[in-house]
């Protein structure tokens, strides 16, 4: 698995990052939007491998930290170690999560609702925020 791109180690100006994004991915990677609930691609998706930002292809998540959380948009315990920055939302009511690599927004992590996973801890993340690289077959 490749390392986590140093934090703030992709950088474009918008007209770069418009070329190389879909009108969707750069309203919710660039603009910090959010896809509709139940919309994404990856919500009921369950195959081995990693999430990786859709904006730099930085790893972000092991499939191994996904969990059904029921709320529309795909769910993870955990980030790939230095992959994910949190910043408090201007309102102070949630945490935002980005790609620390090109700081996309991702969606927002919660924390202490029992889901029952190791770190207590659900990042609700936008399916058009990620692409998926399936795990290789094991030999």
């Amino acid at each position: 698995m490749a390392a986590a791109a140093a934090t703030g180690s992709v950088q474009k100006g918008e007209e770069e990052w418009r070329a190389v994004l879909s009108p969707e991915q750069f309203r919710i990677l660039r603009q910090k939007g959010t896809e509709y609930p139940g919309t994404g691609e990856y919500v009921d998706f369950n195959k081995e491998g990693i999430y990786g930002c859709a904006g730099c292809k930085t790893p972000l998540y092991k499939s191994t930290t996904k969990f059904n959380a029921g709320c529309g948009w795909p769910a993870f315990f955990d980030g790939i170690p230095g992959a994910i920055t949190r910043t408090v939302d201007p309102d102070g009511r949630r945490i935002e999560i980005n790609c620390a690599a090109c700081g996309g927004h991702l969606g927002h992590v919660f924390k202490g609702e029992g889901f029952g996973t190791p770190t207590d801890e659900r990042h609700c993340v936008n399916s058009v925020s990620l692409k998926f690289s399936p795990a290789e077959p094991s030999l």
